[in-house]
């Protein structure tokens, strides 16, 4: 019959059940009531000690009431007064014998008058003696104080440690705790008050008025004292469960330390790459079943990872091959887009994109792949490139990214970046070397791309005022002019002159003559919209066209302009002073022009210009 042999699952139930469950619930357990019982009969002990502690006070306040009284009847003048019963009197000399005694609440009652009251309540602990004639008969009462509600309060907190509510009729006369002003407070018990528990107990004593003065105290729970007997048990019986909890688990890891041996042996030599390893796998428990698992698992390894190795050659070499024709295209956002899915695949990413300086800032271009959780890791490792300008590998949580710079730098920063993450390890040596070699290769590109570009740009800009030069001008004016006939719609243009350009260029030079030049052409560009196409038609004069703009608007866009240029102060080269300058304009547009095609356009704006400078220079003057 072959031995019963407990599973894995089964043992390590026990070990738990044995060795930590049983103990801490029994430590808890016993931890609560100790603790409770031991803060409660502190807690109980104080207030106990409290409360005798208050009727002492009392007991005091009521002395020094009886001495007090006592020394009232012994003044003959008061004696007089209650002998012949006169209440004015009486209340005179008792005030002053209370002011004189500190005493806080006197009332004498005679015979056949309404008591006489000295003082103002509420008072406390008060002592009564009766009032006799010189020939002994009874001639009143004398019931004296010299306790206030406020000063007992006081005492009590101050000598005692613990608050007090002095109630009287059911009313709260005095207090050293505003919380329990308002509160139904239990004679003896627990109350919560605002967010503290506070145990309280009642004593009480007469009245001045009669009935009964009573005094609650109540005594905050303390915080458990630090290492008393009940604390040192405690400590005690933990220490003995994690000492058995030890015992347990040495004997327990002894049990399973050879075979967890065995599989960790294993998987070390599979993690080297050794995938003809092979775990013993002889039983029916559950380390049998993983051993049997763990063997078929370095099988498949082995197959998967020569088929990786496979593919990885072939995708590496099309990376090369697309990376080498990156330097051959000239879309900008088409080469970026192809870059960053290529650097996804093939560095195993989740997540990438690009980004191209514009206006001082890096905007996203292109992007790939999905991973909306990803972008703080993107742009943790893109502002790593732009700190360092180069290729800057991050973590952040669960989380790795690759990020470097597009080649070039603009004033030390960068003006573009590509970036890639994923979810899990980091990206290996060759992967960064990959993705190292593939952004290198699409820099060149983006150079490529620049250069074209700008020399685009200079082949139809004029250099001195950045306008658009004579023959754009001329391309732009036939394609604008074929679309509004195409379309029905009306187009306009000015033309302007600097008026006495050539004395500038006479009396100051060249060069400030291309510095007012230069501002001229500013002002065109700022007033323009993005439709409109102002240019450098030859020498100091400028043109503007002005699509879907009657006679009308080409006018007072003019204006605007004249009035701009008119204010103007522009510094001389040579001198601490200022240069002002006009222009003259000459406002045309394609329904008032005779013949209504492009030359018929531009004569009419001319001859309009010939007519302001004619007329007295710095107007707009309208083709007729």
């Amino acid at each position: 019959m072959p031995r019963f042999q407990p599973s894995f699952r089964g043992r390590l139930r026990l070990f738990f059940a044995v060795i930590v469950i049983v103990p801490m619930i029994a430590v808890g357990f016993v931890l609560f009531r100790l603790v409770e019982r031991s803060d409660q009969a502190k807690v109980d002990a104080k207030l106990s000690e409290a409360a005798n502690g208050a009727n002492g006070l009392l007991v005091q306040d009521r002395a020094r009431a009886a001495a007090a009284a006592n020394a009232l009847t012994q003044d003959a003048a008061l004696s007089a007064a209650l002998e012949a019963r006169r209440p004015r009197a009486i209340k005179t000399r008792l005030d002053t014998l209370s002011q004189r005694s500190g005493i806080r609440r006197a009332r004498a009652v005679v015979p056949g008058a309404a008591p006489i009251e000295s003082g103002a309540p509420p008072a406390l602990a008060p002592a009564t003696l009766r009032l006799r004639a010189a020939g002994g008969g009874n001639v009143g009462r004398l019931t004296t104080s010299t306790a206030s509600a406020d000063g007992f309060a006081r005492s009590v907190k101050h000598l005692l440690d613990v608050d007090a509510v002095v109630s009287e009729g059911g009313n709260v006369i005095s207090t050293t705790l505003p919380g329990a002003a308002t509160l139904d407070l239990p004679a003896r018990g627990s109350v919560k008050i605002g967010d503290r528990e506070y145990r309280t107990t009642t004593v009480s004593a007469p009245a001045f008025d009669g009935g009964r003065t009573t005094v609650q105290l109540l005594l905050r729970d303390p915080s458990p004292a630090a290492l008393s007997r009940t604390t040192l048990v405690v400590i005690g019986l933990t220490l003995g469960f994690l000492a058995l909890a030890l015992v347990f688990a040495l004997t327990v890891s002894r049990t399973l330390s050879a075979e967890a041996q065995r599989l960790l042996e294993a998987a070390r030599r599979l993690g080297g790459g050794d995938f003809s390893v092979t775990v013993p796998a002889e039983g029916h428990d559950e380390f049998a079943a993983l051993g049997g698992e763990f063997n078929n698992m370095a099988r498949q390894l082995e197959g998967r990872l020569e088929e990786l190795q496979s593919e990885r050659a072939r995708l590496e070499g099309a990376i090369r091959r697309v990376g080498e024709s990156f330097a051959r295209g000239l879309d900008r956002s088409g080469l970026l887009e192809i870059v960053v899915q290529t650097a996804v695949d093939g560095i195993g990413g989740q997540s990438g994109r690009a980004m191209m300086r514009r206006d001082g800032r890096l905007e996203e271009v292109a992007a790939a792949g999905g991973g909306h959780g990803l972008r703080r890791a993107l742009h943790a490792a893109e502002v790593a490139v732009e700190d360092a300008g180069q290729l800057a590998e991050i973590h952040l949580g669960e989380a790795a990214a690759i990020a470097a710079p597009l080649g070039a730098t603009e004033g030390h920063r960068v003006i573009g970046v590509v970036s890639v993450a994923r979810e899990g390890p980091s990206f290996s040596a060759g992967e960064r070397e990959l993705f190292s070699y593939l952004t290198n290769q699409a820099a060149v590109s983006v150079e490529n791309v620049d250069l074209h570009e700008t020399v685009q740009r200079q082949a139809v800009t004029d250099e001195l005022t950045g306008l658009f030069n004579h023959r754009r001008f001329q391309e732009v004016m036939t394609s604008e002019v074929e679309r509004a006939r195409r379309y029905d719609q009306d187009m306009g243009l000015i033309m302007l002159d600097i008026d006495n350009f050539k004395r500038v260029n006479d009396m100051y030079g060249h060069m400030q003559g291309d510095l007012v030049l230069r501002e001229v052409a500013r002002v065109l560009r700022q007033s323009a919209r993005e439709i409109d196409e102002p240019a450098r038609y030859g020498g100091e004069e400028m043109a503007v066209a002005l699509p879907q703009t009657d006679l009308d608007g080409a006018y007072n866009f003019a204006e605007r302009v004249r009035r701009r240029i008119e204010a103007l102060e522009l510094p001389l080269l040579d001198d601490d002073a200022a240069l002002r300058v006009t222009a003259s304009f000459g406002a045309a547009s394609l329904a008032r022009s005779p013949g209504a095609d492009k030359d018929s356009l531009v004569a009419a704006a001319d001859a309009a210009l010939y007519r302001a400078k004619r007329s007295g220079k710095n107007r707009t003057v309208r083709a007729e």
